[in-house]
């Protein structure tokens, strides 16, 4: 018999994999209505969006290929999610002070990691990181950035750690090259040639 973890496959976002995505985000679209919106919207178009509209900015996103993402899969089922994509496809990250660029690089982000429950701490996520630097590379990149959540010396609550885990980024082969806030890392990953 195979184990759990040479029957978890990892397959790029397309349109005939959004039943999957809503699958696995639920009703309350991964977390609180977000729907992997929260970096792709200004702060009211995110709020007076929130559930539905964030479900539907998305959709059509998907629709016209415009949203790049990884969805975890084992067996049919999803279980995992990574959104990326050039810096410029999330520009609420320019307007945070500790997440502004840190040079004029050009590079991609990954900008959420969701995990479905009972899924987790078994390794999901550095998967989807490693793939998400190929997939990135496929596409043109040089340098792949995350924004991931230190929990050095403290507890974090999984509802906080959706844009990943500072350890696993770095099993994932990410570096730190930025922080300005104690327990949010700037990390990237050379993905490309040159």
């Amino acid at each position: 018999m195979a184990s759990r973890a040479t029957e978890i496959g990892i397959r790029p976002l397309t349109p005939a994999l959004w039943k999957d995505l809503e699958r696995l985000f639920g009703p309350r679209g991964a977390c609180a209505g977000c729907w992997c919106m929260y970096w792709r919207r200004t702060a009211g178009e995110y709020r007076a969006g929130q559930g539905a509209g964030n479900r539907r900015a998305l959709k059509r996103l998907v629709t016209q290929r415009k949203a790049h993402g990884l969805i975890a899969f084992e067996g049919h089922e999803p279980i995992g999610w990574l959104s990326l994509g050039p810096r410029a496809d999330f520009p609420r990250l320019d307007g945070s002070r500790i997440l502004s660029p840190v040079d004029d690089r050009p590079v991609w982000s990954v900008t959420c990691l969701f995990i479905a429950r009972g899924q987790r701490r078994r390794g999901l996520s550095v998967r989807l990181l490693e793939a998400a630097a190929a997939y990135a590379a496929r596409h043109g990149a040089r340098l792949l950035e995350g924004y991931p959540q230190s929990a050095r010396g403290r507890h974090l609550p999984e509802a906080f750690a959706w844009t990943g885990i500072e350890s696993a980024f770095t099993r994932a082969g990410f570096d730190e090259v930025a922080r300005r806030s104690p327990t949010r890392p700037i990390m990237r990953r050379p993905v490309g040639a040159g």
